[in-house]
């Protein structure tokens, strides 16, 4: 488990806080939750009235009088079937509370995500977030219902029962309660190490999940390298781990429940204990009000022992409260400030992004650790803006800033003069479009992947836009042309396909700034041709005439055509210039690209090395073959 996880998932202690954003999304649900607590407060009314009636019975049936008898015996039928209408009423009400509930977290939940910047997932595996989504909101949500009905009836039981026990006899009622100081001794003890199993338990959960969702991800890495076993052995380790914090859980709450049970238990043998010598004694205690004692001792005894496995359910669940908790609570390091001017418009003529300045930008991702320092560019529109250098440079970083993924420590990043962080986000996020060095498809049809650039563009824009970056060809060739299903993240497309696919998303949405990161830098050399026309159509086409255009290359030979080439040294500008300016002064873009050039070089001599080496072999074994004929024809 990461850093990050370690420090989302820690609490020093238990605390209900945790729970407030999800018992409000429950309480929303007012008619499940009105059903709820009242069907809960009828029956703990009904079995707070029953001892009672029996205590009547009881008392007249030793007096003798069958006629007296009859009303207390059909009440007592009447009130068994208003018990089970309450009974009906509470559950109904639980069931609606939960699964509306359940479905409000998920979709908040869900809302959030979309929300946070993209640093928040950089840090956080796929696996760790979706079980926020799905085992911690159904957890949450499948408690929570019977928690507030407990509490509702428990509340009115408790109430009920002690009123009842002090109004029928002051010293057994406090004979009764002797044992609730040791019931909550018991339950301060316990929860804590309830806790923390429930905590690990959920914690192990989630790698798990994450582990599941790396292994389907990388199925075809792990068979090339041959990786089953190992994988095997350490999703083992969290199996067993998982396996003994659950038994943790499970031994502690077996543990738990009985002694709750014992305790209350105590109370009703010190109800009978004296009661029965009262009885005896002729201590105007008559049989049929102890028989009622001794119930409402049983009866003040259940709650508490629903309370408190209640207790050990929210105790268990409490770990995934806090994981939602803290992920709705989560404010997005990114968004819109006080001072942010809505709608923004620049003075151009067609109100398109005209300039993109970095003005002494400093950054940093860990404290201590630098990426850029004193950066300064400025892109107009029309231009294209190469960034070349070593990994690690920096390179990435400028254009997660350019597009506002991240924001400057120091220094300002501008927009037609204006600082962008006073520029609403989603004004600014519209007019983006990237194109990264592997292309995420979604699950759909290939349409549907371009289309995704805008979603209101007709299917001949998405042709158009297929055509104008030279994979149009392609798709049609493909089974069902457009509406081939592309697969899970584009996995039935080879990868220069699925490069064409984004920049035809790309070409769609005429972005106004684009970033091209590594976008040919994963595919062959006859695949890079082809799609290289279409980077040249994205950069240097569009329906208003250009647009600022940022290109991280690897494959230098791919930016020659740039108006602009930076070459980036540990978060510096080295230099800067034209293809050609760069080559002139035979400095670091000389090095780099004479050093590709004779790598390319020498690649290209191999290659034509082994072909020739095989057109030389395939040339002997046909003379040999002819050779053989011509001995077998003499």
């Amino acid at each position: 488990m990461s850093e990050v996880e370690r420090q989302d998932d820690a609490r020093a202690r238990f605390t209900l806080r945790v729970w407030k954003p999800i018992v409000q999304r429950a309480l929303q649900q007012r008619q499940g939750v009105a059903m709820l607590v009242g069907g809960g407060v009828v029956v703990a009314a009904i079995e707070t009235m029953l001892p009672i009636l029996v205590g009547r019975i009881v008392d007249e049936a030793r007096r003798g009088s069958d006629a007296v008898l009859l009303w207390p015996i059909v009440l007592y039928a009447a009130v068994f079937l208003l018990f089970a209408a309450g009974v009906w009423t509470f559950i109904a009400g639980a069931g609606v509370v939960a699964t509306r509930t359940a479905d409000c977290l998920r979709r908040d939940c869900f809302g959030k995500l979309q929300t946070l910047e993209p640093a928040y997932f950089d840090v956080r595996p796929t696996g760790w977030l979706v079980s926020r989504l799905t085992s911690d909101c159904s957890k949450v949500s499948g408690i929570l219902p019977w928690v507030m009905l407990d509490f509702a009836w428990c509340s009115a039981i408790l109430i009920g029962v002690v009123t009842a026990m002090f109004w029928t006899n002051e010293r057994l009622a406090l004979w009764a309660l002797a044992a609730v100081p040791a019931m909550a001794l018991t339950s301060v003890i316990f929860q804590r190490f309830l806790m923390r199993a429930g905590r690990e338990a959920r914690r192990v959960a989630s790698a798990m999940t994450a582990s599941y969702g790396e292994m389907l991800l990388g199925a075809r890495t792990t068979k090339t390298l041959a990786r089953e076993e190992a994988n095997l052995a350490e999703f083992q380790q969290l199996s067993t781990e998982m396996n003994l914090w659950s038994m943790r859980g499970a031994i502690l709450s077996s543990v738990y429940m009985p002694l709750m049970s014992m305790l209350a238990a105590t109370g009703a043998a010190l109800v009978l204990w004296h009661g029965v010598e009262w009885v005896r004694s002729d201590e105007k205690l008559s049989l049929g009000t102890l028989i009622a004692f001794m119930q409402f001792a049983a009866l003040f005894a259940q709650p508490v022992q629903e309370l408190a496995q209640r207790f050990a359910d929210i105790l268990s669940a409490s770990s995934a409260a806090e994981r939602i908790a803290s992920l709705l609570a989560t404010a997005p390091a990114i968004a819109d400030n006080e001072h942010v001017r809505a709608p923004f418009r620049n003075d151009g003529n067609d109100g398109r992004i005209r300039e993109l300045r970095f003005d002494a930008v400093d950054f940093w991702y860990r404290e201590g650790v630098p990426v850029l320092h004193g950066f300064s560019l400025t892109a107009r529109r029309g231009q294209t803006i190469a960034l070349v250098g070593s990994t690690g440079g920096g390179k990435s970083t400028i254009v997660s800033l350019a597009t506002r993924f991240y924001e400057p420590r120091a220094g300002r990043i501008e927009i037609d003069g204006v600082d962008y962080r006073d520029l609403p986000l989603d004004w600014l996020v519209a007019r983006i479009g990237i194109v990264p060095q592997v292309a995420h498809l979604f699950a759909g049809t290939v349409r549907e992947n371009i289309r995704y650039g805008r979603l209101e563009a007709s299917n001949e824009e998405v042709e158009v836009a297929a055509q104008r970056v030279k994979a149009h060809a392609f798709i049609k060739d493909l089974e069902r042309g457009y509406d081939t299903e592309v697969g899970e993240g584009g996995e039935r497309l080879s990868t220069g396909q699925r490069q064409l696919v984004a920049l035809a998303r790309a070409v769609l949405r005429d972005p106004e700034i684009l970033v091209m990161d590594e976008a040919t830098s994963s595919i062959d050399t006859a695949t890079e041709r082809l799609v290289q026309e279409g980077v040249e159509e994205v950069l240097h086409g569009g329906a208003s005439g250009g647009r600022i255009s940022f290109v991280v290359a690897h494959r230098l030979s791919t930016i020659r055509r740039a108006d602009l080439i930076v070459v980036i040294e540990q978060g510096r500008i080295a230099e800067q210039g034209t293809h050609r300016e760069l080559l002139a002064r035979r400095g670091r873009y000389f090095a780099l690209y004479t050093n590709q050039f004779a790598a390319d070089r020498e690649r290209a001599l191999l290659h034509l090395e082994r072909r020739e080496l095989k057109d030389a072999e395939n040339a002997a074994q046909v003379a040999a073959v002819t050779a053989g004929g011509g001995e077998n024809d003499e």
